[in-house]
């Protein structure tokens, strides 16, 4: 979003909520920056700026509002939508790739000097990447004050601070508070249940249509890894430094989460995998309103505002949904995986469930276990697959790609390269590489117009339902083709 003074103070007088996460409002006079829609009396002109962070804002000496908590505000679509630089970075700086291997390892990942990546990010972002990094620790380390009753030493080193003197200046800046008073605001609150238990609540702009994305994943869930129950979603994590379990449930304006954390450092990345997985930092005001302009999709937009595309917390996961999903059912294909799963779980028993009757998935106990690695997948015997020899070696081939690094399925990663990377691979065709580009990528122009499925939905619509008049007429839904294609498959 460009910042056009007029049209930004028009959504703040407004207090229009879709604006949230698109930019951020800096009150001059009272020290203090906001999301769009904070109910506060609408500042005057001469006291306002406006930043496209909250970063930028940070760095300008403003502090975070005590009413809006702009600092939790959903994430700017544009980091979705865009595949350039920019947009990589800052899905790898939410994913905590600054704290663990700082800018020199981000700018590595990016291909770029430090000085280039740092001058391309102030220019966009008003904020260099420590600066950015920063003001997502200080946010981590808020929910940890807030959630647990952690002793303040730990917060600061699992929120990512080299010190606690660095964790105590930079919360007196960011929020004017001490850390010590974060924690008595938060009252009589009881902190969750359980070490590593943290309870948090992520934000989205309306509208969130949540019965879809349960549907999608109730139907493709796989059983020790994750399940819907009781209007949530539950599973299991692999995270940078350790394991993790996480229940999502859908409320009005917001998505409760409850993590549990073998290694607390991993709060940020879980949150940015699970914001990622549920598509929550979409703008579906103006996804909606591109395809409404089509009269096919207007009734099912209009039935079904705020559809989103479930997305993936691991890449290589999803990689091999695709490629065992290949020209076979969802039923069919969840078969197969489970199979595979069942396998690990007989061969690769975790101390802690030595108790556990050989063959029980882990959710028969409440336990859930993040999906597979590269190199769990090969470590695996021929019979662990229970699939043509053709697949099994697509897979293996795919696993070796990653584990070598000739393949990055990471979410910074660029996305015209790993298609091309993917490709090149034995086993891989177009719609497979397509369909991770949508559901791993994030990217929100695909057509998966080869699908079946997509064509069966686009039939019932009364459009056009061979590929390639089908690739014609959904011109017309770019930059949206992948949200279109998800209301092809319901339509289905």
């Amino acid at each position: 979003m460009e910042m056009d003074f007029e049209r930004c103070y028009r959504a703040v007088d407004s207090r229009d909520q879709r604006f949230d996460g698109w930019f951020y409002t800096g009150v001059t006079s009272t020290g203090i920056y906001c999301r769009p829609s904070c109910p506060a009396i609408t500042p005057k002109r001469q006291n306002v700026r406006f930043f496209p962070s909250a970063a930028a804002a940070q760095g300008a000496g403003l502090r975070a509002c005590r009413r809006c908590r702009p600092d939790a505000a959903p994430g700017s679509p544009l980091w979705d939508v865009r595949a350039d630089v920019v947009g990589r970075a800052m899905r790898l700086i939410a994913d905590g790739v600054v704290d663990r291997d700082g800018v020199p390892g981000l700018a590595s990942r990016l291909g770029y000097t430090e000085r280039h990546l740092h001058r391309m990010l102030s220019a966009e972002m008003g904020a260099g990447p420590l600066a950015l990094a920063r003001a997502q620790r200080a946010q981590t380390a808020r929910i940890l004050i807030e959630t647990t009753d952690l002793a303040m030493a730990e917060i600061a080193f699992a929120a990512g601070f080299g010190s606690v003197r660095q964790f105590n200046d930079t919360l007196r800046e960011v929020y004017a508070s001490a850390p010590s008073d974060l924690r008595t605001a938060r009252g009589r609150q009881q902190a969750p249940a359980g070490a590593g238990t943290i309870a948090l609540r992520l934000a989205y702009r309306p509208p969130l249509h949540a019965r879809a994305l349960l549907d999608f994943l109730a139907v493709r869930a796989l059983p020790g890894v994750e399940a819907v129950r009781d209007g949530a979603y539950h599973r299991g994590l692999r995270l940078p430094h350790g394991t993790g379990q996480v229940a999502l449930t859908p409320a009005d304006g917001h998505v409760a989460a409850t993590l549990r954390l073998a290694d607390l450092r991993d709060l940020a990345p879980a949150v940015a995998r699970c914001r990622r997985l549920l598509d929550l930092d979409a703008d579906p005001a103006a996804i909606d309103a591109t395809l409404a302009a089509d009269p096919a999709l207007a009734p099912v937009v209009a039935a079904e505002p705020g559809i989103r595309v479930p997305r993936a917390v691991d890449g290589f996961e999803q990689a091999v949904r695709a490629i065992i999903g290949q020209q076979v059912s969802v039923t069919s294909a969840r078969t197969t995986l489970t199979r595979l799963l069942s396998h690990r779980v007989d061969h690769e028993v975790d101390p802690a469930d030595e108790d556990r009757t050989p063959g029980q998935p882990h959710d028969q106990r409440g336990e859930l276990r993040g999906f597979l690695s590269a190199e769990d997948l090969l470590g695996l015997p021929d019979s662990g697959f229970g699939m043509p020899v053709g697949r099994r070696e697509a897979l293996r081939g795919l696993a070796r790609a990653v584990v070598d690094g000739s393949v990055d399925l990471a979410a910074g990663t660029d996305r015209g390269e790993v298609v091309r990377g993917l490709l090149a691979l034995p086993g891989i065709g177009p719609w497979t590489a397509n369909y991770l580009a949508m559901r791993a990528f994030g990217d929100p122009d695909v057509l998966l117009s080869s699908d079946l499925a997509v064509r069966r939905g686009a039939a019932a619509l009364g459009l056009p339902d061979t590929q390639p008049t089908l690739d014609r007429y959904a011109e017309r839904w770019r930059p949206w083709r992948s949200y279109a294609t998800i209301r092809l498959w319901r339509a289905a």
